[in-house]
């Protein structure tokens, strides 16, 4: 059973919190995703987190991002990519956008090859 009173509680102080994060296209950061319905992807932890690959910033409050794993599945939903001698997938039918309120630490910056590999994969998604 989803606990979507603890989200919701959470959601409102993130709404309170001053924007000083400043970020850029490639990062991958901790991002307060939350609590979601049916098949959405959902953050962990109890600050309902999960890392996100920065896709495009708009200003320094709305981002477009999309959720990584660690859990490899290869489909036409998933790119697979390495960073912080990890493996992961990025699930790109759930790219997003977002209010730079919901970042909370940096992992490290995508490679540009890795980037422009999931740039293409996003673009060939919409179509």
């Amino acid at each position: 059973m989803k606990d979507f009173n603890s989200w919701n509680l959470l959601k409102k102080e993130i709404n309170n919190k001053e924007t000083n994060i400043f970020c850029n296209s490639r990062e991958i950061w901790w991002c307060s995703i939350g609590l979601n319905i049916g098949s959405e992807e959902d953050g962990k932890n109890e600050l309902f987190e999960r890392p996100v690959l920065i896709i495009k910033v708009f200003n320094r409050d709305i981002l477009r991002v999309v959720p990584l794993t660690s859990k490899y599945k290869n489909d036409k939903n998933h790119i697979q990519i390495k960073y912080n001698d990890r493996v992961g997938s990025i699930i790109i039918s759930q790219i997003k956008t977002i209010s730079s309120k919901r970042l909370s630490r940096k992992l490290c910056r995508l490679d540009k090859k890795q980037f422009e590999d999931v740039v293409l994969g996003i673009k060939d998604s919409l179509i």
